[in-house]
């Protein structure tokens, strides 16, 4: 290996760290909460979180584990040499979000202001670099590790029994990644990573690889064969039919693939590995970037870390690369609440850039597929997520489906509950009616009717449970959603847990209360020039009305798919808003913290004492029908207390009680205040009323319906 600027002294010359600094931006501004520098509302989210993990990394080494070399590496462009090898590489992923781009070169701001090397290269993605520089500084016996969770970058990864090792380090979770955890991932060592990509595709960089085969069976073949080239050269003895035919039908686009995902440890560098020594960090002139930046706790930590009165520091003078668009003044609505003064116009990109195409959408039917989802979503750090269900009782709804999307047109249908075959009769309506309460197939066996069997093409809810499951409780994922508690709440009663979530309902709750309605369908129309599918179209209306769970898995999967690429597309412009309204602290601390707490205590409930409440109700019922009695009496003849017209006419007509007005109707006004003033000048009848409206209250609101709301599950 020819040496690049450290000297070949042995085994752990000494300890390289590359920071993937293309790939933490984007995984920073998905995965954290959105924050705006408050003096002209320039966006410094993944800014922020860039500083904050490198201070952590740095401060937080003790002597044996800081490096003695550190480099940043970034992306140079959106293109690369890749892309003369095959012009779809990478080619379906939309522009960056308007917010992240002038954080662009305030990163690199940052890291120069860290004192640390800064490094991008034409043509070349970050990637490259990083191979390359692990290559170089690996064989003149460094030990390097990567910062990043970067999957394309495990196949760096080496831990030799006589050498140092190169590793990575997942830089969100702090957990480190050697050769067990690249195994625990693909199913093989590193050295097989790029075989296995090869196989199994990239839909996040478009890279094709064989129809049909997922990680796992790319692992299990490659375990047969040994490698790629052995593999598609004896295609045709594998047993499988559609398998052999794959590999034989696609074999150039697999080696072609493998082109695609092979780092290059050759590229071209601007700067030897040796100047990346790791000198310390100029403390004026990083407290006067983080001044500017306004990161005021940061600031603070990193002065008083290295005795710099960040008083006596002035803030940098950082030039912001797009003009930032301060936040719009807000004006005193009724009753004192602060609402945005102008409607929001979403980019042209989201409506004309990337149309909505139901038809391009994915039905998932089995493990592989929704590991490769699942692989996408940790590669994009958030996930826009809807179920679907039998019932919009989410605390006895039974799940029929989940769909995901991971970018504007990327969406996918898990079905897990559609059946197939019809119930007639009344055996039907009682199936039915227990089904929108419990278990589908189970109401189809108590009502003795006809068996009703789950449709073909589906996967086991408990797998697809289980291997959602992990990925919906991590907390550096971002789970978006459309009113997101009701889906809390039915994935949790399925032993399901969902945390880290962002709500579009109430981001536009916060954004625009009481001046629209929230629903997703008015949302889109307005913010998307979209009108999504209509439930209506799948379920129909009135009597002749089905579940969710009796539509065609091939039409209930676009509609299902598209809500979760529409709640995708109104975060991305949504989110933003937020801060260009000045409402994001109004929407972080309060709307997001409480949808989760809310669903914890519904699905908690309360004790309730049912027979006490049936005591109550019986209660009030006598003491009711004794009043009505009474009434009655007064009044000199019977009629229907309930009635209000009924009620005006004796007070005002037959008694000719004082203070009659007649509404747009024609009927007698008899409302409480009104009732109240006839009290109080001493009539027996209008007092007697309000008691009985008392008690007819208590028991249909409270004594009667809690009753009714009682889980039967529970």
């Amino acid at each position: 290996m020819a040496d690049d600027g450290g000297e070949n002294t042995g085994v752990n010359a000494g300890h390289l760290y590359l920071i993937d600094g293309s790939g933490f931006i984007f995984r920073a501004f998905h995965a954290l909460p959105p924050l705006t520098r408050k003096s002209d509302g320039l966006p410094v989210g993944a800014v922020s979180g860039f500083c904050n993990i490198v201070w952590k990394m740095l401060d937080g080494m003790s002597d044996d584990d800081r490096p003695t070399h550190l480099a940043v590496i970034f992306d140079k462009g959106s293109k690369s040499f890749r892309n003369e090898i095959y012009d779809g590489y990478k080619a379906q992923r939309p522009p960056p979000p308007e917010d992240l781009v002038p954080q662009f070169p305030l990163i690199r701001d940052a890291t120069r202001a860290f004192g640390l090397p800064c490094i991008e290269v034409e043509n070349y993605e970050a990637d490259d670099l990083i191979a390359t520089y692990a290559a170089q500084a690996n064989g003149d016996g460094y030990e390097v590790t990567i910062v990043s969770s970067d999957k394309d970058l495990m196949q760096l990864v080496r831990e030799p029994e006589d050498g140092p090792p190169i590793t990575m380090l997942d830089p969100m979770k702090e957990k480190p990644i050697g050769v067990a955890e690249v195994i625990e991932k693909f199913g093989a060592p590193p050295e097989k990573v790029i075989d296995i990509q090869a196989l199994a595709g990239d839909s996040v960089d478009n890279v094709p690889g064989a129809p049909g085969i997922g990680v796992k069976t790319a692992a299990q073949l490659l375990e047969t064969f040994g490698d790629l080239e052995t593999l598609l050269a004896q295609a045709e003895t594998i047993k499988q039919p559609k398998r052999r035919q794959t590999l034989i039908d696609h074999a150039a686009q697999i080696r072609v693939s493998k082109q695609l995902v092979t780092l290059d440890q050759s590229a071209p560098v601007p700067e030897p590995y040796g100047d990346f020594a790791l000198d310390g960090v100029n403390g004026a002139t990083l407290v006067a970037f983080l001044k500017a930046m306004e990161f005021r706790t940061l600031t603070r930590r990193v002065a008083e870390a290295l005795d710099v009165p960040a008083d006596d520091v002035e803030a940098a003078d950082v030039e912001v690369a797009a003009p930032a668009r301060p936040a719009p003044a807000a004006e005193d609505a009724p009753g004192g609440k602060q609402v945005a003064t102008e409607a929001f116009t979403p980019p042209d990109v989201t409506k004309a850039a990337l149309p909505l195409d139901p038809a391009a959408y994915e039905v998932v039917r089995d493990a592989a597929a929704l590991e490769r989802w699942i692989a996408q979503i940790y590669e994009r750090g958030a996930v826009a997520i809807d179920t679907e269900t039998t019932s919009l009782d989410e605390m006895r709804a039974d799940l029929v489906g989940v769909s995901l999307a991971v970018r504007p047109g990327q969406a996918c249908y898990i079905p897990l509950g559609h059946v197939v075959g019809h119930v007639v009769g009344a055996a039907a309506d009682d199936a039915k009616a227990t089904a929108a309460q419990g278990d589908l197939l189970a109401a189809m066996e108590d009502a003795d009717a006809p068996a009703r069997s789950l449709a073909e093409g589906q996967m086991d809810r408990e797998e697809a449970l289980a291997l959602l499951g992990p990925m919906l409780v991590d907390p550096s994922i971002l789970k978006i959603g459309q009113n997101l508690k009701y889906d809390i709440k039915v994935l949790g009663r399925h032993g399901v847990e969902t945390v880290s979530i962002d709500d579009t309902l109430l981001m536009s709750g916060a954004l625009a209360s009481g001046l629209r309605n929230h629903g997703m369908d008015i949302l889109s129309d307005q913010l998307l020039g979209h009108t999504p599918i209509k439930i209506k179209e799948l379920i129909g209306s009135g009597k002749s009305q089905i579940g969710f769970h009796e539509v065609p898995i091939e039409k209930a999967a676009p509609y299902a798919a598209e809500d979760a690429d529409v709640a995708l597309r109104l975060h991305t412009i949504m989110k933003p808003q937020l801060a260009r309204d000045g409402l994001t602290t109004v929407y972080e601390t309060l709307e997001r913290p409480m949808a989760p707490v809310l669903a914890t205590m519904e699905r908690r409930g309360v004790l309730l004492d049912c027979d006490r409440l049936s005591r109550l109700s019986g209660d009030f019922a006598q003491r009711a029908a004794a009043l009505e009695d009474e009434i009655h009496s007064l009044a000199g003849e019977p009629f229907n207390v309930g009635s209000p017209k009924q009620l005006g006419e004796i007070l005002f007509d037959r008694m000719s009680l004082p203070g009659g007005k007649k509404n747009k109707t024609g009927a007698y006004a008899t409302g409480a205040d009104v009732l109240e003033e006839l009290a109080a000048l001493g009539h027996d009848l209008p007092a007697r009323v309000l008691d009985w409206r008392q008690l007819s209250k208590l028991k249909s609101t409270y004594t009667d319906a809690l009753q009714d709301h009682v889980n039967p599950e529970t």
